[in-house]
């Protein structure tokens, strides 16, 4: 991610809203060009050092008045993000530095050219230095400064599948940054609500949750010490969190912000926005035996019942569940349903004492025979299956709780 350094971010008193540096195709449309320069002068640039790298970028934006220096700044640190660059280990520059001054220390003063009794040549002695190290020149003048960063050569550019991937990258990465100084961050959601919680999880952020009254989810993140004082902490969870959000559907979100200067804002975003996620993919479903139950269900004869995937949350507190499927008919009935798989005997304990927290809820268990699962008691029976759960039994269970 980017630093405040790099940050742009317009704070617009009249409306109040905080609005992130963003490129877009009918005003930037010359930066399609600069993108693609920029991934050629790293692609080419293996063994150059940092500062040269950084200076080419520099020098390829020069002739563009319309380019503040943080935006500049910005595209070297996401060029640099995919950059593999030559570490010191050992502090082996600081020895190499040691060894090569003290042996042309007996030659100083070098020159490039001999003039009366200053006869010391640079190269012969740079010649001789290099034979007393048994290397070459060129390896000693790449290792003898590899420990200060702008001296660091590069070694290897993974680089952007494109010059517009760059671009969508410099435009969440604005985004994120403007969040650094987020307070609380509202998602309303229609879908994908495991994924958003998986996310947040992993960002470690707290959340609550309410339901709205169109039957979608408010999430509000924020953390224990947002309440008692500033801290960025939460807002560069927040930003970590963000590509995460970018990928799920059907969601808008509004960010509390608060300039340096202490001034407060808002943050507006949603799915509509164009901004690209980065963030790796999670499964759809969590084993096998979901995944083959809904290809099943799809060509099965269901009676009128539809199948969802994880459309419910249900929460208590901290503590959140999202049965695997909900089952909904033709009359609007709504039957949660959750598959106990293969699962080790220390998260089948956590999803028996998960259930208890949330035994208010009529939830239908489907359970693998080999299972050893403690059905809490107020479950009811499950439905046993041995490799595969099949529609049929599914159904045939829904007609028995409807009589």
């Amino acid at each position: 991610m980017l630093t405040r350094q790099e940050a742009l971010v317009d704070y617009d008193e009249a409306s109040g809203r905080a609005i992130p540096d963003r490129l877009t195709r009918e005003k930037h449309r010359s930066y399609l060009g600069y993108a693609q320069r920029f991934l050629d002068i790293y692609s080419a640039g293996i063994g150059r050092t940092r500062r040269e790298l950084h200076r080419s970028v520099e020098s390829a934006l020069a002739a563009n008045d319309d380019c503040p220096l943080r935006r500049i700044a910005a595209f070297k640190k996401l060029l640099d993000e995919k950059s593999k660059y030559a570490a010191d280990a050992g502090r082996k520059a600081a020895k190499l530095r040691q060894q090569v001054f003290l042996s042309a220390a007996t030659s100083h003063p070098l020159v490039s050219r001999v003039e009366g009794v200053f006869c010391n040549l640079e190269q012969d002695v740079k010649q001789r230095i290099a034979a007393e190290l048994n290397l070459t020149w060129e390896q000693i003048d790449a290792r003898l400064f590899s420990d200060v960063i702008e001296f660091q050569r590069l070694e290897g550019f993974e680089g952007y599948a494109s010059p517009e991937a760059l671009l969508a990258r410099y435009n969440v990465a604005q985004t994120q940054a403007a969040l650094y100084g987020a307070e609380q961050l509202m998602v309303w959601s229609q879908q994908d609500y495991k994924a958003i919680l998986r996310y947040a999880k992993l960002a470690r952020l707290m959340h609550s949750i309410r339901r709205e009254g169109d039957g979608s989810y408010c999430f509000r993140f924020d953390g224990p010490a947002s309440v008692l004082r500033r801290s960025t902490r939460y807002g560069v969870a927040m930003a970590r969190f963000l590509p995460g959000l970018l990928s799920c559907g059907q969601w808008r979100a509004t960010a509390k912000i608060v300039n340096r200067w202490g001034k407060r804002y808002r943050l507006e975003l949603s799915c509509d926005d164009g901004l690209k996620s980065t963030a790796a993919e999670i499964a759809e479903f969590d084993s096998d035996v979901e995944a083959e139950f809904a290809a099943a269900w799809k060509i099965a004869d269901c009676g009128g019942w539809k199948l969802e995937r994880e459309s419910e949350i249900l929460h208590a507190g901290q503590s959140v569940f999202t049965p695997d499927f909900t089952l909904v008919n033709d009359s609007g009935q709504r039957v949660l349903l959750e598959i106990i798989g293969y699962w080790t005997p220390e998260y089948l304990k956590y999803k028996t004492q998960q259930l208890e927290k949330f035994q208010q809820y009529d939830i239908l268990l489907a359970v693998l025979e080999q299972t050893h699962f403690e059905v809490p008691s107020h479950c009811g029976k499950p439905i046993v299956f041995k490799r595969q759960l099949k529609p049929a039994d599914v159904l045939t269970r829904l007609e028995n709780r409807a009589e």
